[in-house]
């Protein structure tokens, strides 16, 4: 149970970390940076292309659907481990007496 919880953390700061890239590349833009890659000789001499743009963002949105996956699938494994364990404890109340 606690092992899910962590896994559900884990999850929940990568979705975070995920959402904070377009403002650590124009963050990166605007300290005189290359954009993590995206315009290689600062913003200054930028020459993107018109697709670099909406590559990454639509990177960025398929790992964050990924991710949401991942933590509905996470969610329901921890919510049915916890409606088995309260069913035998349930049972076991119930025979106890």
């Amino acid at each position: 149970m606690t092992a899910l919880r962590v896994v559900i953390a884990v999850i929940i700061s990568a979705m975070v970390a995920v959402a904070l890239v377009p403002l650590l590349v124009l963050a990166d833009l605007a300290a005189g940076g290359d954009g993590w890659g995206l315009c290689r000789g600062g913003l200054a001499s930028c020459r993107a292309a018109y697709f670099e743009g909406p590559e990454l963002l639509a990177t960025l949105v398929v790992v964050l659907f990924l991710l949401l996956m991942l933590l509905r699938l996470a969610v329901l494994a921890r919510r049915r481990l916890r409606e088995r364990r309260d069913s035998v404890s349930r049972s076991e109340g119930l025979g106890a007496g």
